[in-house]
Formats: structure tokens, sequence, C-alpha cells
């Protein structure tokens, strides 16, 4: 067994730039520790590139024109973990109980290496145990049949394919079921339902060309050094060409200070960085809305000031000059009159296409400098200085991540963010547009094709005429009401397609003790994970072919598709050998578990499963507009962009146009407990050695952690007021609903850049922490990034 090798955790060094020698040295000991140390290199020189294959790691884009290596630290990690020369074999489970494994850490299961046989688990050794594919189909059936179609769920990852997502949910709703939580209901479902409401897209408008035609870029909530690297050269080559980058992120982050590109021989031989972000916010948790409220006050107070001098004086304005509040308005009115600007919003764009912006403006009027800071954690001058660089600028980018979308005003967040663009029409033209990053590979696709738990965003009309059935209409399970239905028993059946949900979903320990209470659980997987080794009363595990790998079907060597953070969709062809003979594709999979469950419906699985090209051929029959030409497109270069009326400015909203929508409030409405003396805000972090619920290793460079993931980031002052000093080792309670206690033991205190009253812990290590009711009320999206907890002294050392 290869587990994590003891050494004592360094903390609080120096991480150097994001890129770098620090990028290169650690592809390098990943190559190396995965034992690919020559095919290695030679896959990912085929990453991402026009005919290659796409990262199973982010959603970012493939571009056009590719760099001569077209991935980043964490996508090299991605690939070597998934084309690992160690198996998970029929000897590995021989030699261990399920029992055992339920011990081992995250890191240590996954290291294994990936799957070679189908499994079922046998109850007599506590064992899983090679089965016949057939045999496991025949089963998977029988219980599926057994049971009432509600009572099923079906979730998935993020990285499947467009054409296993769709067979997958045709698969499901065949069965009778709308139950189809994924995990973009654990990250942008706020996103999923803010944008339609605000603007009339499910995703953002931003395209790759926004970056060069940009002259500012607003960069909200996001780690781009952690989360999607590549992106950092299309920073670096916005800031090169003078565009600022104003960033607004709880933490400071280097992947957002500076950066040197791996691929230049001049930078990584002089050490010559790029500064990134020319202003660094500091937002509090949860003080996103005000923030923004704070630089839209002082956007429409500065125009107010400008129309009531006449447009282009401002010395006639009938504000006092005592008055503080008017003053710093008729400031900054002065400086855009001065640039020649006539305006500070755009009023035409305001009055033609859009609606709510008085309601919005008088909601930006009334709220006081003071209660703007003190929930923002920015002062006054902070956020008119983002105003200024905001109004000076003719075509701004605003990207944002989940840092605003995992929270209980998630929804709110991406209201004000549409907000904030709509003011100065910074949507649908060159350079000026919302650019969403989203997390998984294909998380972004998978809903394209009908992978959602709603049917109003499904053509379910369509459906049954193509393969005759009668779909089911009522609303499906999000994860959390999956959650709920199994904590609660009314789940007998859980199927995966990919991923980790017990560890990626909140009320862990509720969640890991109804889950042995299932009837069934299937897992589609590459490699071993917790929601492997905890299983219900009948549990196959079934691996599949990854992505990267060469996919032979009855027509030849087949290709795959995904869509991109930009809603660009792209091809993808495998190019390393099968992990092992005995591997299915996920297509295959799908098809036998359908094949042995429903008795109705016309879908010709067998010749999908020989030719994925004509499942592309039924997409394109159920989504003519979306995915027209599809196959004959799929290796464009750049990707086939999806057709998306809002960056043309038409607005697909009941209005009929983009809607300002103003929240009711600057904060979520806490319990009580959640504002006594000692209590700080909690956010969750992924370091830079992982990917989502995948730890790669113990190190997180970008922070200066090394050896350890037990630690909880805090401002100096709030470790001294709290009575603690760095490197003490504290447990972190949740401090609401404390009629059930949740807690994590053994967490070191690491003094950090933070704002007060605010502290950070890494994903998935505090998920035992979260309510399954501390959720968006509308989007169902867990508030990881924002949980009140308290700190007490731990009896326990760190776990590692």
């Amino acid at each position: 067994m290869t587990k994590n090798p003891k050494r004592r955790p360094k903390i609080g060094f120096d991480s150097g730039p994001a890129g770098g020698w620090g990028s290169a040295k650690s592809v390098s000991e990943v190559l190396l520790r995965e034992h690919v140390p020559l095919s290695g290199p030679t896959l990912l020189a085929e990453q991402n590139k026009p005919d290659g294959y796409m990262c199973v790691s982010c959603a970012w884009a493939k571009p056009a024109k590719t760099h001569p290596l077209e991935f980043c630290e964490n996508g090299a990690k991605a690939t070597a973990w998934e084309v690992t020369s160690r198996r998970a074999d029929r000897a590995f489970f021989e030699a261990h109980t399920l029992a055992e494994l339920e011990s081992w850490r995250d890191h240590d299961l996954e290291e294994q290496g990936r799957l070679t046989h189908p499994m079922r688990w046998d109850s007599e050794g506590d064992k899983y145990v090679p089965v016949d594919w057939e045999e496991a189909f025949e089963e998977i059936g029988r219980e599926l049949r057994g049971i009432s179609p509600k009572q099923a769920e079906f979730y998935t990852s993020g990285r499947a394919s467009l054409e296993t997502s769709y067979m997958y949910q045709l698969m499901a709703r065949i069965y009778g079921s709308n139950n189809l939580p994924d995990s973009s209901n654990m990250c942008h479902e706020s996103s999923s339902v803010g944008l339609p409401e605000s603007i009339g897209a499910s995703v953002g408008t931003a395209i790759l060309s926004d970056f060069q035609n940009c002259d500012c870029i607003f960069y909200i909530a996001q780690n781009v050094g952690t989360s999607s690297p590549r992106l950092l050269h299309d920073l670096q080559d916005a800031v090169d060409r003078g565009v600022k980058v104003v960033t607004f992120n709880l933490l400071k982050e280097p992947g957002l200070e500076r950066f040197i590109n791996p691929q230049a021989p001049s930078e990584m031989l002089t050490g010559k960085e790029t500064p990134i972000s020319s202003n660094y916010y500091q937002v509090k948790s949860g003080g996103d809305i005000a923030a923004i409220f704070g630089i839209s006050k002082a956007l429409i107070e500065a125009d107010d000031a400008l129309h009531a001098a006449g447009i282009t004086k401002v010395s006639g304005s009938d504000a006092e000059p005592d008055d503080p509040s008017n003053a710093a308005a008729i400031a900054f009115a002065a400086s855009i009159a001065a640039a020649d600007k006539k305006h500070v919003l755009d009023h035409d764009f305001i009055s033609t296409h859009t609606a709510g912006f008085e309601e919005f403006a008088a909601a930006a009027r009334q709220y006081q400098w003071e209660d703007l800071e003190r929930v923002s954690g920015l002062t006054r001058q902070q956020m008119i200085e983002a105003a200024g660089i905001y109004a000076a600028s003719d075509a701004v980018l605003i990207v944002y991540g989940m840092g605003l979308t995992q929270h209980l005003m998630g929804v709110e967040n991406v209201h004000m963010v549409a907000n904030l663009a709509l003011l100065r029409g910074n949507i649908g033209k060159p350079g000026a547009n919302i650019c969403a990053v989203r997390g998984h590979s294909n998380v972004q696709g998978q809903r394209t094709v009908g992978i959602t738990e709603k049917p109003g965003l499904v053509p379910l009309d369509k459906l049954k005429e193509l393969y005759k059935f009668e779909p089911p209409r009522w609303e499906g399970h999000t994860t959390v009401d999956t959650c709920k239905s199994i904590i609660e028993g009314e789940t007998k059946a859980f199927i995966s397609l990919g991923g980790n949900f017990l560890r990626a979903a909140p009320e862990t320990g509720a969640m890991e003790a109804a889950w042995r209470k299932l009837r069934l659980t299937v897992q589609i997987a590459t490699k071993l994970n917790r929601s492997h080794v905890i299983h219900g009363e009948i549990a196959y595990l079934l691996p599949c072919l990854g992505r990267i790998e060469i996919d032979e079907q009855a027509s030849g060597p087949q290709a795959v598709s995904m869509e991109s953070s930009i809603a660009h969709f792209h091809g993808s062809r495998g190019k390393a050998k099968p992990a092992s003979p005995e591997l299915l594709s996920e297509p295959a999979i799908v098809a036998g578990i359908a094949k042995a469950t429903l008795t109705q419906g016309e879908v010709p699985w067998d010749q999908w499963v020989g030719d994925y090209a004509l499942i592309r051929e039924a997409i394109e029959q159920t989504y003519p507009e979306t995915f027209k030409d599809f196959n004959k497109r799929l290796f464009q270069p750049g990707g086939i962009p999806r057709p998306l009326p809002a960056r043309e400015r038409k607005w697909v909203t009941q209005s009929g146009k983009a809607n300002f929508l103003t929240p009711p409030r600057l904060f979520p409405e806490l319990p009580e407990e959640a504002h006594a003396e000692g209590v700080l805000h909690l956010s969750t972090l992924r370091s830079n050695d992982q990917f989502n619920t995948t730890i790669y290793g113990y190190s997180d460079r970008f922070r200066g952690i090394d050896g350890t993931r037990q630690v909880v980031f805090m401002n100096g002052k709030d470790i001294a007021r709290l009575g603690f000093a760095a490197g003490d080792v504290v447990d972190l309670v949740t401090a609401m609903e404390s009629q059930k206690r949740r807690e994590v033991k053994g967490f070191r205190v690491v003094e950090y850049q933070i704002p007060e009253g605010c502290c950070a812990a890494y994903y998935p290590e505090t998920n035992p922490l979260f309510p399954l009711s501390h959720h968006s009320p509308k989007a169902k999206t867990p508030s990881y990034k924002l949980l009140p907890v308290r700190l007490t002294r731990s009896d326990r050392m760190p776990f590692n």
C-alpha cells in the first residue's frame, strides 16, 4: 500500500509566484510518482490540442491557436493521476476488507490506481469480488425495476462526455425518473438560476476574444492559480497590453498577484514576473453584495451629480459642500467630466435594453457607506476607487467563480454581477461580457444535454417523439434534495456516473450513516474513493475507460465532446492504452444498465455504443439550434460556439429585457447564535494539490503549506483576540443549529492575509460542519463559502 509519507508539516514558507519553477517541479514530481515519466510528457503534448483530448480537470477552453504546451500544473496532475501505472486490481481487493479501507485517507484510496474489473460487494467477506458485466447489469436492472422511479437517484459528477450524459438522462427519464442531481447543483447552480433571471442565459456570455478586446477585467471570487491555471495565459496577455485586472477575493492568492509563464524561457531564466492584479480588494465572506452595491452607489451618485450639474459642469450642483457623501460623488463626477465623459452610466443601453433600473438605483443611493464598509470589509475609498476604474473603461470583462455562487445568497450575488455589467452596458459587445468560470471539465455541458432535475429545461415532447415513451413531468431532486431523501430513508438506489458524492455533499455524518441503508449503490468510476468503500446492501463498482484512453468500438476509435466554461463545444480523442482489457466505456455501461432495466422506449443502444457519431446525431435532433452540424464541426478549431442570445443583446426573459434585480438585503439572515462573540465566518478552499474531492498530495505551495491539510487560515488579530497563537491546534464547531453538534478536530492555526472575522479551511475536510439546511433557498447550492463557526482548543493532534 502506498500512503502519504510521514513528514513534519511545513507552514508559512514563501510560495513564490504562480507558474515558474515551482509549477515545473510539481509536474515532474507527479509524473515520477505515478510511474509515467516517459509516457506522461508524450500524452501531455496532446492535451487540449485540436485533435487531442480535453483535459479531465477544469473546463477552461481549447483555443483555436494553441500554445506549444496547452496544459497547466493541475491539468498535468489530473492526467498523470488517470494514466498512472498503479492498479487497484483483483489482488488489491482480495487483500483488503471495506471496513479496513474506510479508515484510509482520500488520497491513499485513489493512489492505489486504476480499477481494472467490475466488482460486487460480498457481505460474507466484506470485500469487493469480481463479477461478470452481464450479471452485474442484470441484477442492477432487476433492483431498479423493483422500486419506484422516484426512489432512485441518477447522479453525474461533471466530467462525463456530452454523449454519455445524453444517454444517461434519457435512460433515467425512460425509466420514469427526473432525479438527476449533479455536481453543478453544488457549485454553479446559483448561476444557472440567477443569470437566466438577469439576462436570459443560463451560462456566462464571454468568449476567449473578450480577453483580447477588453480594457479592464473585474475578477471576482475565483482563484485562478488553483482552479483554472491556463486562464493565467489570457490574464497575462491582457496585462501585457495595459489592461487593469481589479480583483475582489477573500484571501490574498499568488495566482492573482504574480505569474511566471513556464512556457516562456526568458521568464523562467530571468525570474521576470507579471503582476496580475493592478488592484486587489479583500472582501469579507458574504460581503460581495455590499461591495458591488458600494461600487454601484459611487457610479450612480456620480452620474446623478453630473446630471444635476448640467452634464459637463459639476460646480452648479445643489449638493451641500459639507455633505461628505455628496462631496465624494461630486469629486468623482468631476474626474469623469475632466475625461470628457458626459455620463457615468450608459443611459442609452439602460433605457433600450433593461428593466428595473430605478428600483436598483434607489436601493444603491439609500445604503449608507458605513453599512457597506462593515459588511464588505472594504473602505469607502476602495469602493470609489474601483468604481473610478470601472467608469474609465469602455469594455469591462467580469469574471467570477464559486466564491460567489456557494452562498446562502448565491443567486443574489450573481444578480449583482449582472447589475454591475448592465450599468455601463458591459454585456454583449466585444471585450465586455460575463465569464462564469466553471469547475469540472463538462459540468456545464451535461446540463446542456439534459442532466437536470427541472423538466421545464428539457425538450420532453421531442424526447417523447424520438423515443416513443411518456417522459415524467414532475420535478426531480437536486443534490440537497437527494441528501435529504437518503437521510430520511426514502431513496433506495443511487447510481453514480463518476464523482465522490459522499465527500462532496454536506452533512457528512448523517449521510454516511444513511448511505449504508440504501438498497443499491452503483458506482461508475476510474479510481477508488470513499463513496465506494461505504456502500449499500447491494453494491457494484463498475470501472470505465477514462477520457484520455483510446475507446475502440465496432466502428473504430471513438471521439467524445465537452462544453467549456465559455460555452463552446470541443471534440476529444483518447490517446492512451486502456488500463485494463476488462474496462467498458461510459456509454457501454449506461447502455448495459438501460437494456437490463427499461421496459419501454425505442432507443438503439447497441448502435450508439458502436458509433458515438450516432449519439451526436441524436443530440442534434433533440437540440437542433444548439448542435447544428455537430459531427461535421466536432473538431473545429476553437470549438463550436453555443448560441446565446444575450451575446447579441437579445434578452430571453419574461420582461424581454435584461433585468436589474435588487437583493432584499446586504447579508444573509443567520440565526442569533451565529452572531455571538467569538464566531468566525468559515469559507472552504481547495489546495493547489487537489481537484474537487481528488487529493493529489499534501502540499499547498501557493499558501505556504506542506505535509498537512489540517489547517485553518485566520487573521492575526482574530488569533490574538480569541486567545490563540499560530500553530495552536483547535477544533472547529458549527455555530448554528446547536441542537446537533457538528465539529471537525485537530486543525493547526495558520496566520494568513484574510479579513478579520473570517477564516478558511480545506474542502472536503470541513464538509461535516455544514448542515444540510445551509444552502441557497432558490438554487439549493450548499453555502460552502460562508458558515458561522467557533474555535475551541483541541485535545487531538492533527491527523497529518
